[in-house]
């Protein structure tokens, strides 16, 4: 919610307070300020200026050389707007002025001709395009012609605004409303506040003479007003309207629509215009559309209808879409002369369903959504009639055509002023409780310590006792609360191992390079099946369909978290960042056919996705790319953290490259993958060379001994032998290092490869695999005979069972 602090000002006295000083005032209460920002610039020697003259420049087709009287000296300026003309009157900046952007106005010559200061467009003064009415996007703006010569430009182009940003929850839909922010403000302030009723003048004949309302689903409608107004004269709406209307964020039209947008902004409440000669009947029936309807709505698009959604109807044809948008053939047109204006209470379940379906969120559905006043829907239509009356010359006919069955009754909360101290460890007396009550301008009855407090309908977020006491809480002064250390624990609280260890592979991660992201655990139906692990897939694979999906594209619980990391790899790497390397510990959802009927498993899992460059050292001309082996390091590393051994063999998985992925196991279970995305999945995100990998970490931490483990530093030489082998190429290098692991023992304590090569000199279809052999007895200094006989019987296990042979 966009609030202006000009037009808050017509409500609450807030001159004594600062903008950030009262955006600090209402964050306190409950209701973040996101930002406080002013609406332009602070530019001063801007004037509305007079065109007395404006003829075309003698040595260019698009200017304009004009005489504009600011009230104390007229100024020859040289202008190259389209709608520049004489008698207009426009805002003009006068010599030494500067301008949003550090643009400096000076006295200047244009082919030939002294120019005296410059004519200004809406955006030049800083406006935003997207604010300024479309009649003056490719122009200057032209002020109405009762506006005083020589005024200041800026103040009244509400430039000097500030707007205040409201986070609001999703509980405080009354402040979607200039009225709610303002009785929120005069509680926070302790101010009296009382909205305006509507005044109106009516011709003697009657609205329901005029047009007849039906209702056939008074729950999803329980109220339907229909108000008629005569002899409408479309044109612009008064300035100030329109600087309101801008200051929201909303775009000025013409009269009738602004002000239907100026009611809702102002009461919460949305209003729709009809053009009543051309709705085509004198009815109005509002039912649930049938199986396969269209209408077409404002925006030019047909839309398909079913039972799920409301429409209002001329009683053979759909008129509008209730509470989301109007049709397109009942659209208010320069020509209307008499308007049908709708104002009604729609169920929010119901114009949420619509909206949704539609793809149609508005400032109108989300207040409907959300539940507006039952008490300020009426009153919203007389003030619009009135406004309709005052600046569209209208005649407004007496009363409304109704349907009404709303409940407009207050609820009431009890609340026992102990119960309230005890819950906030507070000391309120009764008089405190009861100017909080004052300032919330709720009524009461007291017995004794009890409070009947009867909640006004524009509070629909208060229905409890904790609802109330939230109000006394906020109202007293969170930072009045007193504070108190917990008594009577034993000891003092830690993380339990399962905790630390959570955090000690996050660290481990963030240590090896990685950067952790935090992906959704919702996701498309086609990524929740993608790049699942073996070990996940042969648990369950079906992902989770939400039965009631915010969208599409968060329908599903993942059963990976690569797809999602990936969609952020590919997000960045659009916005110039290459160099990327991820990893995330969250939970997937396993739905196995044991727990089909029932809630799915969460399991804990680690993730990560790199691509790019892993080091980079442009002085030493050094670059080193990701690629398989730097993954396979930063899961050895965690095979360290955690003192477990992983196993690796080669694998082909969907969507993973064929000859450059592993599955990952531990004491014979598979716990996960490693490896590079298939290029075909690599062209489709837009990636170049990706790697990933995805561990069971609920596994890894499960079989983590916490016994702590010592050994004493040797005290005695080791012995380095290295060995080249040649094999056949489908030979996987850990099934040797097995093999001369178990055959050196226990004079081996480490094999580590550390080359392969393919190519001159080798037969085809071999590979050469080097390995660094680490002989150590730590009580004794080897013999070399004994390290040479481990070394020939290492050789000849490695040909018996691989057909090795030492390379020459």
């Amino acid at each position: 919610m966009l609030v202006s602090l000009n037009w808050l000002k017509q409500y609450v006295d807030i001159s004594d307070h600062e903008p950030n000083e009262l955006a600090e005032l209402i964050t306190k209460t409950g209701i973040e300020v996101e930002s406080v920002a002013s609406i332009a610039e602070n530019i001063t020697g801007v004037v509305v200026g007079f065109v007395e003259a404006c003829s075309p420049h003698p040595n260019a087709d698009k200017l304009s050389v004009c005489q504009v009287n600011t009230g104390q000296e007229t100024y020859q300026i040289v202008c190259g707007a389209p709608n520049i003309a004489s008698g207009q009157k426009v805002a003009v900046a006068l010599p030494d002025t500067t301008l949003p952007g550090n643009f400096k106005i000076k006295q200047t010559e244009l082919r030939g001709v002294t120019s005296n200061g410059m004519i200004c467009s809406l955006q030049e003064l800083g406006v935003a395009e997207k604010d300024v009415p479309k009649a003056f996007v490719d122009g200057i703006f032209v002020f109405p012609d009762d506006v005083e010569t020589g005024a200041n430009a800026c103040k009244l182009l509400n430039l000097d605004d500030v707007i205040l940003e409201l986070g609001l929850t999703p509980n405080r839909s009354d402040c979607l409303s200039m009225i709610g922010v303002a009785y929120e403000v005069a509680a926070i302030l302790d101010q009296d506040f009382k909205p305006e009723a509507p005044r109106v003048s009516t011709k003697e004949e009657s609205a329901a003479d005029r047009i007849q309302v039906q209702v056939e689903d008074p729950e999803a409608n329980p109220y339907y007003g229909a108000f008629v107004i005569d002899n409408i004269n479309v044109a612009p709406s008064p300035l100030w309207m329109r600087n309101r209307l801008t200051a929201a964020g909303i775009r000025p039209i013409n009269n009738v629509v602004d002000i239907t947008n100026y009611v809702l902004l102002e009461y919460g409440q949305p209003l729709h215009a009809f053009d009543y000669d051309r709705f085509g009947s004198k009815e109005v029936v509002v039912l649930r559309a049938q199986d396969q309807e269209t209408i077409t709505t404002l925006d030019g698009q047909e839309r398909t209808l079913n039972a799920d959604h409301l429409l209002i109807t001329n009683g053979k044809e759909p008129m509008a879409l209730a509470g989301v948008m109007g049709g397109a053939d009942t659209e208010v047109q320069e020509d209307t002369t008499t308007i049908l204006l709708e104002s009604a209470y729609f169920a929010p379940s119901i114009v949420r369903q619509s909206s949704k379906d539609h793809g149609l969120r508005s400032e109108s559905s989300i207040r409907f959504e959300k539940g507006v006043d039952p008490n300020r829907v009426k009153q919203a239509g007389m003030k619009a009639c009135e406004l309709l009356q005052t600046y569209a010359g209208g005649q407004v006919i007496d009363g409304a055509a109704e349907f009404d069955h709303l409940d407009r009754s207050e609820r009431t909360v009890q609340v026992e002023l102990t119960h309230v101290n005890n819950r906030l460890g507070t000391h309120l007396q009764e008089d405190e409780i009861e100017h909080i009550l004052r300032r919330l301008q709720f009524q009461f009855e007291k017995d004794g310590d009890l409070y009947t407090v009867s909640v006004p309908t524009r509070r629909g977020d208060i229905e409890l006792f904790e609802d109330m006491l939230e109000e006394f809480a906020r109202l007293h002064g969170y930072d009045q609360l007193p504070y108190t250390l917990p008594g009577g624990a034993a000891q003092a609280g830690g993380l339990t191992l399962y905790q630390q260890l959570k955090r000690n592979v996050k660290t481990y991660f963030e240590g090896a390079g990685l950067d952790e992201t935090i992906t959704y655990s919702l996701t498309t139906e086609s990524r929740s099946d993608q790049l699942v692990s073996p070990d996940v897939r042969a648990r369950g694979d079906h992902p989770v369909r939400l039965s009631m999906p915010m969208s599409e594209e968060h329908s599903h619980l993942r059963l990976s978290m690569l797809p999602e990391m990936l969609a952020s790899l590919t997000y960045n790497v659009a916005r110039k960042q290459h160099d990327l390397a991820y990893f995330e510990l969250g939970s997937v959802f396993i739905n196995d056919e044991a727990t089909l009927s029932k809630q799915p498993y969460e399991q804990l899992r680690a993730a990560g996705a790199i691509t790019g460059k892993w080091n980079s050292h442009d002085w030493q001309q050094e670059n080193k790319p990701v690629d398989f082996f730097v993954v396979k390091g930063i899961i050895e590393g965690l095979e360290d953290l955690l003192d477990i051994t992983l196993n690796y063999e080669q694998a082909k998985l969907p969507d993973m490259h064929p000859g450059r992925t592993a599955v990952i196991s531990y004491k014979n279970e598979t716990i996960g993958f490693v490896g590079q995305i298939h290029p075909n999945l690599q062209a489709e995100l837009d990636l170049k060379e990706t790697f990933v990998f995805d561990l069971n970490a609920e596994a890894l931490i499960a079989n983590y001994e916490k016994e702590e483990t010592f050994q004493t530093i040797p005290r005695y030489p080791s012995v380095s032998r290295d060995i080249a082998l040649v094999v056949d190429e489908s030979a996987a290098a850990s099934h040797i290092a097995a093999t001369i692991f178990a055959t050196g023992r226990p004079l081996i304590r480490d094999v580590r490869v550390f080359d392969v090569y393919q190519g001159e000199h080798l037969p085809e279809g071999k590979k050469s695999l080097a390995f660094n052999l680490l002989y150590l007895d730590p009580n004794r200094t080897l013999k070399d005979k004994e390290v040479e006989e481990a070394h020939q019987r290492i050789l000849e296990a490695v040909k018996g069972e691989h057909q090795a042979e030492l390379r020459s």
